[in-house]
């Protein structure tokens, strides 16, 4: 369970607030306009940024203003910056252990990620030697090698073609099976509302709406939000609501 209320910080002038409640094992979407405070709310949960007033509680504990380190949390970054002297390999175990000193079951838990990321034929490469979506798929290996309850994704389909990308988002239905929370910055509407169970629409630092995709995703909030004229049909495959621009 991931809960936020009157959460709020100051950047350039300009005021966030942020109350929202989510319960274990959901996929949540956190979208909205560039500069809407999407990464400040991650960043905001992960403690790499400290509230002014509010609260945060993740799995019923006050982690308000704790450590990034004390937190049940590990988090794919934009950047996705890799040690550039370390293998994938190592980059991966990391997440496991800072000495690298792994045990069989590690290691095996290692393979099994690596080959769900598709990065076993890479396992030994050096990040410069990879392509941008094979280094993206890298840090995001080494964030579930941590093994938290609760998962941040920023924006984790840059770099991926569309194929990696659907890998990505069945990914994260599989993660929903295991009891992980799962929290994602993305830009597309119809993979949010495809693959996620609850979304976050923010604007200006506030949450403009949040909630099941089919509550949420209504061509007034749409204009709202992102100034587009849009209609809401049912994807074919799936049912959700799909927006098709006008």
């Amino acid at each position: 369970m991931l809960k936020l209320t009157d959460v709020t910080w100051l950047y350039e002038h300009l005021p966030m607030r942020f109350t929202l409640s989510v319960r274990q094992g959901e996929r949540i979407a956190v979208l909205g306009p560039s500069g809407a405070g999407k990464s400040t709310l991650l960043n905001l949960i992960a403690g790499f940024l400290q509230p002014a007033s509010g609260s945060i509680v993740i799995d019923n504990g006050e982690y308000t203003y704790a450590p990034p380190a004390k937190r049940p949390v590990s988090m794919l970054f934009q950047e996705n910056n890799l040690f550039n002297h370390l293998t994938v390999w190592q980059n991966i175990a990391l997440g496991m252990d800072p000495g690298l000193k792994l045990s069989v079951a590690q290691r095996q838990t290692l393979e099994a990620i690596a080959e769900q990321m598709g990065l076993a034929a890479f396992i030994n490469r050096l990040p410069g030697e990879l392509s941008g979506g094979q280094r993206q798929r890298a840090f995001l290996a080494m964030v579930l090698a941590q093994d938290t309850p609760l998962i941040l994704l920023d924006e984790p389909t840059t770099y991926l073609d569309i194929n990696h990308q659907v890998e990505l988002m069945r990914l994260m239905v599989e993660l929903k099976r295991q009891g992980k929370t799962v929290v994602t910055v993305l830009h597309d509407l119809n993979q949010a509302s495809r693959y996620c169970d609850h979304l976050v629409v923010l604007a200006s630092g506030r949450v403009m709406a949040q909630g099941a995709p089919e509550a949420v995703m209504k061509p007034e909030l749409l204009k709202t939000v992102f100034s587009v004229e849009a209609e809401i049909h049912p994807e074919p495959v799936s049912g959700r609501p799909m927006c098709v621009v006008k």
